[in-house]
């Protein structure tokens, strides 16, 4: 198995130019590309070598991490508009592609097949652990993939998560993460409806929340969330109310496909798809606890 060598990190916003970075730092060469113009100019000025196109990409890396907003994009980069076109008929077999995106599982285990016709690896390692995570390495990973897939990646997985879990097979590192955010989408919710009442019964957030995190009551919602964006006025995790109620969409959409009635996932997620109507798309996502 040869030794991966320059990795084209796809997607440069604030969680892939972090990773790119990270990359670097353990000794792979890196280029990306980013069809934005802010981002390019982000990563050229980060240091990162950006690529002119896919074409150009493909040619110098023996090995991608995607860093892409939605299923529908990683499909287009991939396979491109009309599945000839795209990323994957550019590799040779064996290549190793790492899907980072929160992403839908059943899109990912749809596309396996055209990319295992075409010899490609892949692996899907969604992340935890927003921009700062990504810029110093120490991401959470929910990974999916098959062993000898998994043992390629591992020097790449490495270099920029701290915390990595192997959950199963391709797509079930975007299942456990699609279940990861659906908790914390539904801990800041339960989390705000305790602290109000707690407030409106005398004892503000302040007094309490030591004592919650140190009892059962805790959760990464009021250890973290609170004290560190919340309680301060912060609200500056960078991951914003889209990408939130992307992500709890998704959950509701796997839920209905596998035919699951859940009443209290189903008012989180009726809850956070109401809140287009009141928190504007780039707010940072613990602003949920604002609204009544």
């Amino acid at each position: 198995m040869e030794k991966i060598q320059r990795i084209g990190v796809i997607g440069l916003g604030n969680m892939g130019r972090g990773m790119a970075l990270s990359l670097a730092r353990a000794g792979f060469g890196v280029a990306g590309f980013d069809n934005g113009e802010s981002a390019t100019l982000a990563a050229r000025a980060a240091g990162i070598a950006v690529a002119d196109g896919l074409p150009a990409l493909a040619a110098t890396c023996d090995a991608f991490v995607l860093s892409l907003p939605t299923s529908a994009i990683v499909k287009a980069v991939l396979f491109g508009a009309d599945g000839k076109d795209g990323l994957a008929a550019l590799l040779k077999p064996g290549t190793l592609i790492v899907d980072t995106t929160t992403a839908d599982p059943q899109a990912t285990r749809a596309m396996l097949p055209a990319l295992g016709e075409r010899g490609l690896r892949f692996v899907d390692a969604p992340v935890s652990g927003g921009a700062a995570g990504a810029q110093k390495g120490q991401l959470t990973m929910f990974i999916g993939g098959a062993p000898a897939d998994l043992d390629l990646a591992e020097p790449v997985l490495a270099a920029m998560g701290s915390k990595r879990f192997t959950i199963g097979a391709a797509g079930a590192g975007h299942t456990a993460k699609l279940i990861n955010n659906l908790l914390v989408a539904s801990h800041l919710l339960t989390a705000a409806d305790a602290f109000r009442l707690s407030e409106a019964a005398g004892v503000p957030i302040g007094q309490i929340i030591e004592a919650v995190n140190a009892g059962s009551g805790r959760s990464g919602v009021t250890q973290y969330n609170y004290p560190s964006r919340i309680m301060n006025g912060a609200f500056d995790s960078g991951f914003t109310m889209q990408l939130m109620r992307k992500d709890v969409g998704l959950a509701m959409a796997l839920a209905e496909q596998l035919a699951l009635e859940l009443p209290l996932a189903r008012e989180v997620g009726r809850r956070w798809k109401e809140s287009a109507a009141l928190l504007a798309d780039g707010e940072d996502f613990n602003r949920i606890t604002q609204l009544q």
